[in-house]
């Protein structure tokens, strides 16, 4: 009965009072003149834009309704008060011309299918494959049996197997696959042995690290990668990624070790993870599965050479599966299309930052030219960028916090540009791509992540136990990244 009432007591405040001020906000400053702003020149167009930010951070950050719909939202508002078959009375001047920065209808309705979009989807289907033909857990005893039975090794053997699969399948997934094989030993570990809980957060933070390494890993590095590319014209491959990325995540994971390690150490001098025999039946679908995955990597990590958009590629499974009757109407139910929806409204975010000459309403270069951006200290920026980003995560979904931000990120690094210390400090790729992997390395608390939650599912971890290691790793990530994007290695 109490837990009924909690659930009526959070649901009467999100909608009784969160809701009503969001709406009240919005509305508030859709309608103030354009001079409240202190923007020259900024237009009615621009100043709805401003809105609609504010509308998606705020739902974002109180989670009134999922975070799926509420970038669903994002992008049929915009359709309806700024693009050119919106609401008429909107939409035009008293001569009756449309206002000036007026999207395409058809630019924002691409965000639901943005080649990143695409490269999700495509992941998805490659992922759900290997589960449903048992990929996944024969490439999880193949993986683990190098480690022994030491507890130290099997603990980096966990940590260095999710990381691995969380480049190319869902973090959520991957962790709770690997908490499966994982309960039955922790259930026989004694009382006082705090290596338990080593295992149990070799989990999250495994999953969340990994998800760094590839494109496909985790929301906000394609919404880095799309973002470069709408406003930029600047293409980063999966290939090009992952070269600079994976090194990036060895590193993190052997400093994660170390520090659950020292805060948790084994008493146990044995540890056996007996992961079962796949027992699914090995078909000729079977190898058609492990063969195209590989080709897939292969073409993913040659595009230099193929000339082959990683975009393009990530179908190509998709296409070989659904001609095949390896993936089925069934297999279509279980992609994560909330996900695909949520990165698509981040991506509407972004196409209305653009110039006007580029299809957006020019909000971009209208803040741009307000603030003085290339006059502010370059390191301030990647610090403030960086550790806006890092807090956001820890409360809301990391692909919300980055379809929020690395829009708004893109226009503060095109009015850096005229900085020459800027391109010093690796430019924009690098504080694009720096404020996506700080988006990944938050993970604090229980309602951080998935992953964090699934761990803390386990009865094993408490809060401070992952906020003290949580704390220690994300803050290392985000300095040691900091310096890798910049000066160690750099994204040319």
């Amino acid at each position: 009965m109490s837990d009924k009432k909690t659930c009526n007591c959070k649901f009467s405040v999100k909608y009784c009072v969160l809701l009503p001020i969001v709406l009240l906000v919005t509305i508030f400053l859709l309608a103030v003149p354009t001079t409240f702003f202190g923007i020259e020149g900024l237009t009615v167009l621009q100043q709805r834009t401003i809105a609609l930010f504010v509308f998606a951070a705020l739902m974002w950050i109180f989670e009134i309704i999922p975070s799926w719909t509420t970038s669903v939202l994002i992008i049929v508002i915009s359709l309806l008060i700024l693009s050119n078959k919106g609401l008429g009375f909107l939409m035009h001047d008293a001569s009756g011309a449309l206002l000036p920065g007026t999207m395409n209808y058809t630019k924002l309705m691409s965000a639901f299918a943005d080649p990143v979009v695409m490269l999700f989807l495509g992941g998805f289907a490659l992922a759900i494959m290997a589960q449903k033909y048992g990929l996944d857990v024969t490439l999880a005893r193949f993986l683990l049996r190098p480690f022994g039975t030491n507890p130290r090794m099997v603990l980096l053997g966990f940590l260095s197997v999710i990381a691995i699969f969380s480049m190319f399948m869902s973090n959520t997934a991957t962790a709770a696959m690997m908490l499966a094989f994982l309960a039955p030993v922790l259930a026989t570990f004694p009382d006082g042995d705090k290596g338990k809980i080593a295992l149990a957060l070799s989990i999250p933070i495994a999953a969340n690290i990994g998800g760094i390494g590839t494109t496909i890993g985790t929301p906000p590095n394609g919404t880095a990668v799309s973002n470069l590319e709408t406003y930029f014209g600047i293409s980063i491959s999966f290939g090009e990624w992952a070269i600079h990325m994976v090194p990036f995540v060895v590193i993190m994971i052997l400093v994660a070790w170390l520090v659950l390690m020292w805060m948790f150490p084994f008493s146990s001098k044995k540890l056996e993870i007996n992961i079962p025999k796949n027992t699914k039946p090995t078909t000729w679908r079977t190898y058609l599965v492990w063969a195209t995955f590989a080709i897939t990597i292969i073409l993913w990590a040659t595009e230099s050479l193929t000339k082959i958009s990683s975009n393009i590629v990530a179908l190509i499974p998709l296409g070989v599966f659904v001609a095949t009757g390896t993936f089925d109407k069934e297999d279509i139910k279980q992609i994560d299309w909330s996900v695909l929806w949520l990165v698509a409204g981040g991506f509407a975010l972004g196409y209305a930052m653009l110039d006007v000459s580029k299809g957006g309403t020019g909000l971009g270069a209208a803040l741009v030219n307000a603030i003085p951006f290339g006059s502010m200290s370059i390191i301030l920026v990647f610090a403030v960028a960086g550790l806006v980003c890092y807090a956001l995560s820890n409360f809301i979904s990391n692909s919300a916090t980055a379809a929020l931000l690395i829009p708004i990120l893109c226009a503060v690094s095109s009015g850096l540009l005229s900085n020459p210390a800027f391109e010093q400090w690796g430019g924009t790729k690098a504080m694009v791509c720096f404020v996506a992997t700080c988006a990944s390395l938050a993970m604090l608390m229980p309602i951080s992540t998935p992953p964090n939650a699934i761990a803390y599912s386990t009865g094993l971890i408490k809060t401070k136990d992952m906020l003290k290691v949580g704390a220690v790793v994300g803050v290392f990530g985000l300095i040691f990244g900091f310096f890798w994007l910049t000066k160690i290695f750099p994204f040319a």
